[in-house]
């Protein structure tokens, strides 16, 4: 019966067959031990040092000592383990966080005032201890031990301020609120020595919250204010981008819930007039964040999270601002937005001095521009605000054109047509304003025209479009201004006055515009004015219309003819 090989074996080289029994049994494991060999370091990527042929002749197969790639030979992640080990180890040290919060939290009235926060302080103690311990053995779980020890430290100081049911140490006074300051800056220390954003952000949490939980002007305001820059200095040295966005949205949440009346004092909703820089507070953080974004490392380029950045500081900035002083001081809005218009395009040419920033410079323009309309609508009176308005208009193209901002005339383009279209909800009786908007038009266009290189604009699209609102404006102007008789006559003179600008600039698209003014004053004296007008207006408006038409082709038809005698040779 013949013998059969296993597989393994007949794998393996054969033994030398001038060798004895046991030497050729050696050579074999030697072999074997040579090609597993040459398999680990080709996985691990290791160069062996000595010959591919192994001590008894057998070559090692090429394909052996190939690289391997790594990721393609990992397993991939196990769900279940992911869930076992990161989730329920955060959720379970969640819980017992809580837990031993809402413990301290009770009164003990038994017991002396000092127990339940000495006994927070030594579990929160014992906790950094026991994640020292597990630093590299359990280095996820250690890293939220962490965590949930800066909070039980927190709430056992907390507890030590506050009357449950007697305190401690006052947090009025000098001894408490230091306590509080201390606690914050342990926590920044451990954030920074164990190189972690996320318990940075933690302890700049806890700072914001300290800030309410304290209340008082002296102590909640420039601690808000130190927060912000030192978060900002931390997140520029740590290169922390993540952090550094987080930093805006707790600030100028805890910044508004103070100046709302703070409720964690459990006190109805007012509005904070005192001290009188209270109006400066949200100015104060969005120089200090732009300030922060200004000095950057890499200002050469706008990366997603400086665009961000730029962002949430405009939006939620002024619009704390703006719910402040609405509502705190109504009087003065209009000079407070007037000098928050100012602050802001300072930024916004700053920010295109030092860096020819295209984002930035659009966001705090733009927010500078709304600051300076909110200022108008408030000091002036209907209708003549949109008369401002309107003016204001043309400032905004003259500063798009010195940022060379597309963006800022195309949003310009919207406040404009918004701007119209409310004068004509608002307004019941035309006073002629509506003609100041069609000049604003006609001067946008021509500017847009004049500096069409310095804006980069490739298309023809802006100056249409503005050129397109005069075109509709005037008309409706007109119709409104004049009597009914005199409409068309009205028209026929608008027409003949784009005429000679087109002469003037030399820009086709004036004639145009005069072109389609009069077939809308030939629709309208067919459809509307054979019945409304009276005979002797009706006649002098066709005379009128038809003169106009005949003279324009003529002109048309002479400057052909002098096109054609100029085209031919001599």
């Amino acid at each position: 019966m013949p013998q059969t090989r296993s597989p393994l074996a007949a794998a393996l080289p054969a033994p030398c067959p001038e060798l004895p029994p046991s030497e050729a049994a050696t050579a074999r494991v030697l072999a074997e031990f040579e090609q597993r060999l040459a398999r680990i370091e080709a996985h691990l990527g290791i160069a062996g040092a000595g010959s591919p042929h192994s001590v008894t002749g057998g070559a090692v197969p090429p394909a052996a000592l190939q690289p391997v790639d790594l990721e393609a030979v990992r397993p991939p992640p196990d769900l279940e383990f992911e869930v076992g080990q990161n989730w329920f180890s955060l959720a379970g040290i969640l819980v017992l966080t809580m837990g031993i919060g809402f413990v301290l939290s009770l009164p003990f009235a038994a017991l002396p005032a000092a127990v339940p926060g000495a006994v927070g302080l030594g579990l929160g103690a014992g906790l950094l201890m026991l994640a020292h311990a597990w630093r590299r053995s359990f280095t996820l779980v250690a890293g939220y031990l962490r965590g949930a020890a800066m909070v039980l430290l927190y709430i056992a100081v907390l507890r030590l301020l506050f009357p449950v049911p007697r305190a401690v140490l006052d947090p009025g006074g000098l001894a408490g609120q230091a306590a509080l300051i201390l606690t914050l800056a342990g926590f920044l220390v451990l954030a920074l020595t164990r190189n972690s954003a996320w318990l940075a952000t933690l302890a700049f949490a806890l700072g914001f919250l300290s800030a309410l939980v304290i209340g008082n002007a002296g102590f909640a305001l420039p601690l808000i204010m130190v927060l912000a820059i030192a978060g900002v200095t931390v997140s520029q040295r740590r290169r922390w981008p993540a952090f550094g966005l987080a930093l805006l949205p707790m600030s100028y949440t805890a910044l508004l819930l103070w100046v709302i009346g703070n409720p964690l004092d459990g006190g109805p909703l007012r509005f904070a007039t005192r001290p009188l820089l209270a109006p400066a507070l949200f100015p104060g953080l969005v120089v200090t964040y732009a300030a922060a974004m200004l000095f950057r490392g890499d200002r050469q380029s706008e990366s997603g999270t400086t665009n961000t950045a730029a962002l949430l500081n405009c939006a939620l900035g002024y619009a704390g601002f703006v719910v402040h002083t609405a509502a705190a001081f109504p009087k003065a809005f209009a000079p407070i937005h007037g000098a928050a218009s100012v602050l802001f395009l300072g930024l916004a040419i700053t920010f295109w001095v030092h860096e020819r920033s295209r984002v930035a410079t659009f966001l705090y323009a733009m927010t500078g521009y709304v600051a300076l309309s909110l200022a108008i609508m408030k000091a002036s009176e209907m209708p003549a605000v949109f008369v401002w308005l309107s003016l204001q208009s043309l400032v905004v193209v003259a500063t798009a054109i010195w940022f060379r901002s597309r963006f800022i005339v195309v949003a310009n383009f919207v406040i404009f047509a918004a701007i119209v279209l409310g004068y004509i909800v608002v307004v019941e009786r035309e006073n002629g304003i509506s003609v100041g908007f069609g000049i604003v038009a006609l001067l946008t266009a021509r500017l847009l025209n004049w500096q069409k290189d310095r804006l980069e604009l490739r298309t023809e699209v802006m100056r249409n479009v503005y050129l397109g609102g005069a075109f509709a404006i005037f008309p409706y102007a007109l119709y409104h201004l004049l009597p009914l008789k005199y409409v068309a006559l009205g028209w026929i003179a608008l027409a003949l006055l784009y005429y000679g600008l087109n002469l003037i600039v030399r820009n086709p698209k004036y004639r145009w515009m005069a072109h389609a003014t009069l077939g809308l004053t030939t629709a309208y004296l067919a459809l509307a004015g054979s019945g409304q007008l009276e005979p002797v207006h009706r006649i002098v408006s066709f005379l009128a219309l038809g003169t106009v038409l005949l003279a324009v082709s003529l002109a048309f038809t002479w400057a052909r003819v002098r096109r054609r005698a100029a085209a031919k040779p001599d």
